[in-house]
C-alpha cells in the first residue's frame, strides 16, 4: 500500500463527508413546516402562554440563524460541523445537540453493536455450515429456517415477538430499557446491568432472528466458491483435522468480502433501528431520529445524520485500508 493511495482513500473520505453533509443540511429545509412555529405549537399545547407569538417566532430565528440567508446558513453549518459544534435542540431549548445524542447513543451502541457482531457471527458459521459435507441434517433445516425468515422485516418479527413473549407469555416486558423508577446508583450496579438486558432481550431477539439468514446466504455463496480450491485438497491430502480445514482453510477466505458488509453494518449503528425503538420506547439514536423529526428539530437531525455519514465513511475507510493485512493476496501497488 502507498502513501498515495491512503492519501487518495482520506480524500475521497473527505469529499463522501462534505457531500453528504450538504445533503443533511438541504434535505431538512426541503420539507413542509416551519420549525420555530412548530415549537411554538407545542409550547401552547403544553399550557404556555404566548402572547405575542410574531415577537418571539422572530427572537427565536434570530437566536439560531434562521433569519440569515440560506448560504451564510451553509458556511455556518460546515464550520460547525468542521468543530464538532452541533448547537441547540429547537424542540429542547436550551439542551445542546451533542447533550441529547450523547444520553441517546449509550442505549443504541449497546443495543446494536451486540446484535451485529452476534448475528454477523452466527450467520457466518450457519452459511458456512449449510454447504459443508459433514453437517448434520438436523443442523441444515434449522439453519434453513433462518433464511426464509430473512425476507421479513425486523420490525413484524418485533411485534410477533411482543405478542408471544410478552403479552401472551409475559416473559419480557414490551417497551421500555428499565423497570419502572429503576436508576443507576453509580459505579459497577450489576442489578441495572441486568435489568437493562433483560428489557433490551425483545428488540435485540427481533434484530438477530432477521438478520442471520442474510449473512448466511451470503456466506453460503462464498463458501461454495472455495470448496473446489487446490489449497483444501493439499489440506485434506496433508491429514488435517476436518475442523481445521473448515475453520482455518475454508471459512477463512470464504468470509473476506463478508467483512465489507460488517463494517458499512457496524458504521451504521449509529443511526439506530429506527422502527424497532419506536415500537419498544427504546430511547436510542432511532427513536431520537424520529422524535426529531416529527418535532422538525433540524439541528438534532442534522446532527444524528452527520454522525451516521461519519461512522460509515470512517468504517469503510478502515475496512479499505486494513484489507491487505486481512488478506495478503490483497494489493494496491501495480506491479
Amino acid at each position: 500500500m502507498t502513501i498515495q493511495y491512503v492519501l487518495r482513500r482520506i480524500g475521497i473520505f473527505l469529499l463522501v463527508v462534505w457531500t453528504t453533509a450538504t445533503i443533511n443540511f438541504v434535505t431538512p429545509r426541503l420539507a413542509p413546516g416551519d420549525p420555530i412555529q412548530a415549537m411554538l405549537g407545542v409550547m401552547q399545547e403544553q399550557g404556555a402562554t404566548v402572547e405575542d407569538s410574531a415577537v418571539l417566532i422572530e427572537g427565536f430565528r434570530r437566536r439560531f440563524g434562521l433569519d440569515q440567508p440560506i448560504f451564510i446558513q451553509y458556511l455556518k453549518y460546515l464550520w460547525a460541523m468542521a468543530h464538532f459544534d452541533l448547537g441547540y435542540s429547537l424542540a429542547h431549548f436550551p439542551a445542546t445537540v451533542t447533550e441529547i445524542i450523547g444520553t441517546a447513543m449509550p442505549y443504541t451502541i449497546g443495543l446494536l453493536s451486540v446484535t451485529t457482531l452476534l448475528t454477523f457471527s452466527i450467520g457466518i458459521l450457519a452459511g458456512a455450515l449449510l454447504v459443508w459435507r459433514g453437517t448434520a441434517r438436523a443442523a441444515r433445516v434449522l439453519i434453513s429456517l433462518f433464511m426464509v425468515l430473512a425476507p421479513i422485516p425486523y420490525y413484524l418479527l418485533a411485534m410477533v415477538l411482543i405478542f408471544l413473549l410478552s403479552f401472551s407469555l409475559h416473559i419480557f416486558p414490551h417497551s421500555g430499557v428499565t423497570s419502572v423508577g429503576r436508576v443507576a446508583t453509580g459505579g459497577f450496579d450489576l442489578e441495572y446491568i441486568l435489568d437493562l438486558i433483560y428489557h433490551s432481550t425483545l428488540p435485540a431477539l427481533s434484530i438477530i432472528i432477521a438478520g442471520i439468514g442474510g449473512w448466511a446466504l451470503g456466506m453460503r455463496g462464498m463458501m461454495v466458491t472455495v470448496l473446489g480450491e487446490d489449497y483444501l485438497t493439499l489440506a485434506e491430502a496433508k491429514g488435517l483435522k476436518e475442523r481445521r480445514i473448515f475453520l482455518r482453510y475454508a471459512v477463512r477466505n470464504a468470509m473476506l468480502p463478508q467483512f465489507t458488509g460488517l463494517a458499512i453494518s457496524l458504521g451504521f449503528i449509529v443511526s439506530g433501528a429506527t422502527i424497532v425503538e419506536l415500537i419498544f420506547t427504546y430511547p436510542g439514536m432511532g427513536y431520537q431520529l424520529y422524535q426529531s423529526i416529527v418535532n422538525s428539530d433540524y439541528p438534532v437531525i442534522q446532527g444524528i445524520t452527520f454522525f451516521l455519514v461519519l461512522s460509515v465513511a470512517t468504517a469503510i475507510l478502515i475496512i479499505d485500508l486494513i484489507y491487505p493485512k486481512l488478506d495478503p493476496r490483497i494489493t494496491y501497488t501495480r506491479r
